[in-house]
């Protein structure tokens, strides 16, 4: 079953399924990915290789797609060649009630180089998170054998999730009080709202469960928690000037990844203070 979403956040399409994207579905939803050459604006020294060749040589490799998205773009010449986002998984990943994705970001307009990041899919509430910037961050620019070093990546990648996996366990296993729950959620808000303007919500809204398996006191429940609510939005509140307002859903790439991966940052921090 697939799930398409037509406007994701205010900037891109996305669509994520239970089973492994088709060519089709990945080209309805994100166009730019099949881009038959680069965007006008960039120069020979641009190595352009289609996302979709990379893609290609990753399924020979044994990963597949998931998730795909694409931002939108004001400027009708770059909509074909605008940056674009897939998740795939390898199948030695998929287990248990966590998968492990690799997150790929490029683009055909040279707004982006090659980016991969380590992800982890929780299925209980469809939700993609993405790791902290002490692991897996690959960047490879447009020169050169691109697709190569795209799969090499791809399996350094695949080593960090080991890594990785032992610091959700570690996460699962380490029950917080109620005030480190607090305390968490109050630098999620912090993270996620002006600074020098209160949050429009509070700590107990980001807090709150949204299914039953997610109100344990361990720090891997409460983080699900709090990011969750973060970035899926949908949080009724008041801003400063005491106006009724609901949170939006951060969704687009660069904001989703980023605020996403100082989420898990906060979350591995606590787990590495605690663990001492």
């Amino acid at each position: 079953m697939s799930t398409l979403a037509t406007r994701f956040g205010s900037n891109a399409n996305l669509l994520r399924a239970g089973a492994p994207l088709s060519d089709d579905q990945i080209h309805a939803a994100a166009p730019s990915i099949f881009a038959d050459h680069a965007h006008d604006s960039r120069s020979t020294r641009y190595a352009y290789i289609a996302t979709s060749e990379v893609l290609a040589g990753l399924r020979c490799e044994g990963f597949q797609p998931f998730m795909v998205c694409q931002s939108r773009s004001r400027d009708e010449e770059r909509r074909e060649y605008t940056k674009h986002m897939l998740r795939l998984r390898h199948a030695s990943q998929i287990n248990g009630a966590e998968a492990n994705e690799i997150i790929l970001i490029n683009s055909h307009d040279g707004t982006s180089a090659y980016q991969m990041l380590a992800g982890v899919f929780r299925f209980a509430c469809h939700n993609g998170m993405v790791c902290g910037t002490e692991v897996a961050d690959i960047r490879i620019p447009h020169k050169g054998d691109v697709t190569a070093r795209v799969i090499e990546g791809a399996f350094r990648v695949l080593e960090d999730f080991d890594e990785i996996t032992a610091g959700i366990e570690g996460m699962k296993a380490l029950t917080l009080s109620e005030g480190e729950q607090q305390a968490l959620a109050r630098a999620a808000l912090a993270l996620r709202h002006d600074e020098g303007q209160p949050a429009p919500i509070t700590e107990a809204q980001l807090l709150t469960a949204r299914r039953f398996e997610d109100r344990a006191p361990n720090l891997w429940a409460t983080f699900n928690r709090v990011q969750e609510n973060t970035l899926k939005g949908g949080l009724r509140g008041r801003n400063v000037r005491g106006q009724r307002v609901t949170t939006r859903a951060i969704n687009g790439i660069d904001s989703n990844v980023k605020l996403n991966r100082a989420l898990w940052v906060l979350a591995e921090e606590m787990r590495k203070l605690r663990s001492n």
